[in-house]
C-alpha cells in the first residue's frame, strides 16, 4: 500500500485568507494536499468566487489531478441586522424585540432580523442568539412581523450574528430567496456539488432535487446535519441519507441546537450509515480550530481527526482554519500527517456488515474487487468509470490501498475527487488507458512497488459499455 497518498481527502474553505487575491495561496493549498475547496455563500460576493473557481481548476491542472468545488447554500440562516454601534448589552430578566420590519436599529431594545420570525415562532420556544451565547425564550408575538423574547443571561450581541432556533419547525422553508438566486447563479458554474443548510427531514431534500432539476443544477446535493430536527432520531436521519448524494456532519450548529454532548454519536451514526450506501460524507466544524490562531493544532484536534478517520470518514474539512485563519497553509499540512499517520497504524473500523448501495451487481463486483486487493497484497485498484459509481462501490468497502479512478467526464472526475482513497484522472475508456495510466503514475513516485517486487500488482475494475454496468475484473502486473 502507498504510505504516501491519503485516503481520507481534506475539503478546504476558500475565504478572505484563501481566496481573495490570492490565487498563490489556493495553489500551495492544493499541492499541499486539499482535494476539494468549498465556498460558503453566507459570505462574499460571486465576482471573487468567478476568479477563485478559475484559480483552483488551474492549480488543479498544474498539479494533475482532480479538484472538487463545494457551492455550500447559507439555507435559512437566521441573522441580527445591523446594530448601532455595532454592539448590545442584554441582561437577565430583561427583555428584547426582533422585527423584521426595522430596518435601522435605534439603540433601543428592538432589533433588526433578517428573517420574519414571526409566523414560525410559539411562544415559549427557545432561540440562541450569537452562536449560543445569548439563550432567551419567546414571550410573545405582538404582530405580523415582531416577536418579544426573554433574555435568559447577561450577554451582549453585535451586528449580523446567528440565531438558532432549535425547537422551531419551518415546514420545508429551507430554501430562501438568496439561496434561489445562488442555485441560479451555481447552474452556469462549475460546482461539482451543491450542500443545503438546516436541513430537517428528507422531504427538504426532495424540494431541493426539484429546484436543481429545474434549474439544470450540475452538482451532486449534500444535506448539512445540523438542525434538532434532523437528529431526533435515526429514522429520520436514515431517510435523509436515502435521499442525497452526501452528508456534511456540520457539527458547530448542530451542538448549539442540539447539544454539544450528541454530537459524536451522532457523527458515528452519520459515517455508517454513508458508508452502507457508499454515499460521500463529510466530517465538518473546527477539526482544527485552534489553528485559526496557533501554529499547531492541539492534541484534541489531532484525536478528533484521527477519530474521523477511523470511522471512515470520505472527507474531514477546514472552515474558519483556512477561510481566514493565521496558518492556512501549515493547518492543511498538519491534517494531512494527522491522517497519513493513523491510516498507517490503524485499520478503518469495520462496518459489521456489506456496504449496500441497491444495486446488487455493483456491490458485490466492488466486494470482490476489494478483497483480491486484499488477498493478494495488490498495489493499486483501477477503476474505469462512466458516471463514478464503480469507483464510489469500491471505495465503500473501505480497502487500505489506493484507488485510481478513470474517466471521461471531467465532472465525475471532480466529484470523485472527495471519495474515499479515490484519486481520479480524465482519460479514454479501455484497459490500455487505465493500465498506462498506472506505469504513468508509479514512474512519476505516486504509486510505490512493494519492497518485495518489481512490478506494481494492478486489480483492474471495469464495465462493458455495450452492456452496462459493472462486470469485470481484472489483475494485471505493471
Amino acid at each position: 500500500m502507498s504510505k504516501v497518498f491519503k485516503r481520507t481527502k481534506i475539503l478546504a474553505t476558500i475565504g478572505p485568507v484563501s481566496g481573495n487575491g490570492s490565487k498563490q495561496m489556493i495553489e500551495d493549498m492544493i499541492m499541499a494536499g486539499v482535494n476539494g475547496c468549498r465556498m460558503n455563500f453566507s459570505h462574499g460576493d460571486n465576482e471573487s468566487r468567478e476568479q477563485q473557481m478559475q484559480w483552483i481548476r488551474e492549480a488543479a491542472e498544474k498539479k494533475g489531478r482532480s479538484v472538487a468545488i463545494i457551492q455550500d447554500l447559507q439555507g435559512p440562516k437566521i441573522r441580527l441586522g445591523e446594530l448601532k454601534d455595532n454592539y448590545y448589552e442584554v441582561k437577565a430578566g430583561g427583555t428584547i424585540f426582533i422585527d423584521y420590519a426595522v430596518k435601522e436599529h435605534q439603540g433601543d431594545n428592538v432589533l433588526p432580523c433578517q428573517y420574519n420570525l414571526a409566523p414560525k415562532v410559539k411562544v415559549g420556544e427557545p432561540i440562541l442568539l450569537f452562536d449560543g451565547k445569548v439563550t432567551t425564550r419567546v414571550k410573545d408575538i405582538p404582530s405580523e412581523t415582531a416577536i418579544e423574547l426573554e433574555v435568559l443571561n447577561d450577554g451582549y450581541l453585535r451586528s449580523f450574528k446567528g440565531l438558532n432556533l432549535p425547537e422551531t419547525d419551518f415546514g420545508g422553508d429551507i430554501i430562501p430567496p438568496k439561496d434561489l438566486a445562488d442555485i441560479a447563479w451555481g447552474a452556469t458554474r462549475d460546482f461539482d456539488y451543491i450542500a443545503f443548510s438546516f436541513v430537517q427531514t428528507a422531504e427538504d431534500i426532495r424540494k431541493a432535487r426539484e429546484i436543481l432539476k429545474e434549474n439544470n443544477h450540475p452538482g451532486k446535493l449534500i444535506a448539512k446535519i445540523e438542525t434538532k430536527k434532523a437528529v431526533e432520531s435515526d429514522e429520520n436521519l436514515q431517510e435523509i441519507v436515502n435521499e442525497v448524494d452526501g452528508v456534511m456532519i456540520a457539527r458547530g450548529d448542530m451542538a448549539t441546537e442540539a447539544g454539544a454532548e450528541i454530537v459524536p454519536v451522532v457523527q458515528r451514526t452519520l459515517v455508517r450509515m454513508c458508508r452502507e450506501q457508499g454515499k460521500l460524507c463529510i466530517v465538518a466544524t473546527q477539526t482544527m480550530g485552534s489553528m485559526v490562531e496557533n501554529p499547531l493544532p492541539s492534541r484534541a484536534e489531532v484525536s478528533d481527526v484521527a477519530n474521523a478517520v477511523i470511522q471512515g470518514a470520505d472527507v474531514v474539512m477546514l472552515s474558519d482554519e483556512t477561510a481566514m485563519g493565521k496558518y492556512p497553509l501549515e493547518t492543511v499540512r498538519e491534517m494531512k500527517k494527522v491522517i497519513l499517520y493513523t491510516q498507517n497504524h490503524v485499520e478503518v473500523a469495520s462496518l459489521g456488515q456489506a456496504p449496500n448501495s441497491n444495486d446488487q451487481n455493483y456491490d458485490a463486483i466492488a466486494e470482490a474487487a476489494a478483497r483480491l486487493a486484499e488477498r493478494l497484497e495488490a498495489d493499486v485498484i483501477v477503476c474505469q468509470t462512466a458516471s463514478g459509481a464503480t469507483a464510489r462501490a469500491v471505495a465503500a468497502q473501505r480497502p487500505n490501498l489506493p484507488i485510481i479512478s478513470v474517466t471521461k467526464d471531467e465532472r465525475v472526475a471532480n466529484q470523485l475527487a472527495l471519495m474515499y482513497a479515490n484519486s481520479a484522472f480524465v482519460r479514454e475508456y479501455s484497459v490500455n488507458q487505465g493500465i498506462d495510466l498506472a506505469r504513468e503514475l508509479k514512474e512519476s513516485g505516486y504509486l510505490h512497488l512493494r519492497e518485495d517486487r518489481d512490478k506494481l500488482k494492478v486489480v483492474w475494475v471495469s464495465g462493458d459499455l455495450n452492456e452496462g454496468g459493472t462486470n469485470t475484473i481484472k489483475l494485471r502486473y505493471v
